[in-house]
């Protein structure tokens, strides 16, 4: 006769399982590193406890973490002692912890507090280092994963704001192995071309272990190369990564990212025709006050070439006043200096008082010349009206009319009898 089968339900099953681990291992301490640490609404706690080869499920109610004397996060190693149970209604395998205490900073956080110091030292965090982002790019590369949130994110924010905007996506995984080389591969390639005018790099939230491939140094080295502005926006906005110290701009979430980047067109647009009124009043205005002030610049031109005559006249007079002064201490300085070359000296003077004599009378009759009584002297006259109206020409008079006519000596008084052409 066969033995009757025992058939178990689900719930019974993973009851069993449960009292076999609560009795088979009991409490017992573990040492590990928290990851996914989630403070619930009623208080009590849930988190992962790993080391490099494990992890496994852990929850810590409400009146046990009070007693916890320091602040649990993401990335320390802490000591902690509990019961190895089992979740029924899910069947999940679980660690219910009782207390916990610090066992110092877990491996992943120890890496990005080294990287961290070791690139601030560099100064790849310095505020001069950051490059401007461009008022309105037309090109933007993304480099995030082709299918998660964040590029959905991205491009519809860009697109809501600016909606011709070009976009370039670099696809790339953005955790687990091989995702740095490749983010980093991606910014250098965005960087070979010529139609590229920023990067936005990044992914959505995570445990610090998804958002890892951002805290790799050579994601750091490549955004710190770049010589496009790179947007960094890398988790939730209480995410930090290495790539945020290092990037231009930090933008707390992909979207936020999306908004640093482009301004809205709508906007842009009210303010170049708002701007594009305000000059073209401008120009109006300054065309105004010069046209105004093109009297003043007549009389002042004017003036100037008055007096620049004057100075020119001022000028000669001086210069001639110069050369009678020079003239004379030259003579007695060579009478002074040189006895036995008197009589050469003196017939120098002669000459030269000759030549100068001789060009004054040239200037007189120059000037002799351009005036109208020089004119008078070689025979001309000078014919006016009896209202002092210079006569040029025949038409000037009729006949009848009183004429004075001046000589270069003396003056007659006639009157017209007859006009011929």
């Amino acid at each position: 006769m066969k033995p009757e089968r025992k058939i178990y339900s689900v719930g019974e099953l993973n009851r069993k399982a449960r009292l076999t681990l609560e009795n088979g291992i009991g409490e017992v301490w573990v040492e590990g590193e928290i990851s996914r640490l989630t403070r619930h609404a009623s208080g009590h706690w849930y988190f992962t406890l790993k080391d490099e080869a494990a992890a496994v499920s852990c929850a810590m109610f409400k009146q046990n973490n009070s007693m916890v004397l320091f602040e649990p996060k993401d990335g320390i190693n802490v000591r902690v002692l509990g019961q190895a149970s089992l979740y029924e209604a899910r069947g999940n395998y679980q660690l219910i912890v009782r207390s916990m205490e610090e066992a110092g900073k877990g491996n992943l956080q120890e890496q990005f507090e080294k990287l961290k110091a070791k690139l601030a030292a560099e100064g790849l965090f310095d505020s001069n280092r950051k490059k401007p982002l461009p008022m309105l790019p037309k090109k933007i590369g993304v480099v995030t994963s082709p299918t998660g949130a964040a590029v959905r994110d991205i491009i519809n924010v860009l697109t809501r704001r600016f909606p011709n905007i070009g976009i370039l996506l670099a696809p790339v995984t953005v955790q687990g192995e091989g995702s740095a080389p490749r983010i980093a591969k991606a910014i250098h390639y965005l960087n070979t071309r010529d139609d590229i005018d920023l990067i936005i790099a990044g992914r959505g939230g995570g445990s610090i272990e998804d958002l890892w491939a951002f805290n790799e140094e050579v994601v750091a080295r490549a955004i710190a190369d770049s010589n496009i502005p790179v947007i960094s926006a890398v988790g939730h906005e209480i995410d930090f990564t290495i790539a945020d110290f290092v990037a231009d701009v930090r933008a707390p979430t992909p979207s936020a990212a999306a908004e640093l980047a482009v301004p809205v067109q709508s906007e842009l647009e009210t303010t170049v025709v708002r701007l594009a009124a305000r000059l073209g009043g401008s120009l109006q205005n300054r065309a105004l006050v010069l046209r105004e002030k093109i009297p003043g610049f007549r009389q002042a031109m004017a003036q100037s070439l008055r007096g620049g005559l004057q100075q020119r006249q001022q000028r000669i007079d001086e210069a001639a006043l110069r050369l009678t002064h020079e003239l004379k201490n030259s003579v007695t300085i060579q009478k002074q200096r040189l006895p036995s070359l008197q009589q050469t000296m003196t017939h120098r003077l002669q000459s030269a008082i000759a030549e100068r004599k001789q060009n004054v009378r040239r200037l007189e009759a120059q000037l002799r010349a351009l005036s109208p009584l020089g004119v008078l002297d070689r025979g001309y006259s000078l014919t006016e009206t009896e209202a002092g109206a210079v006569v040029r020409d025949a038409s000037d008079v009729k006949t009848g009319d009183r004429l004075k006519t001046r000589f270069a000596k003396g003056t007659i008084i006639s009157e017209v009898k007859e006009k011929q052409s």
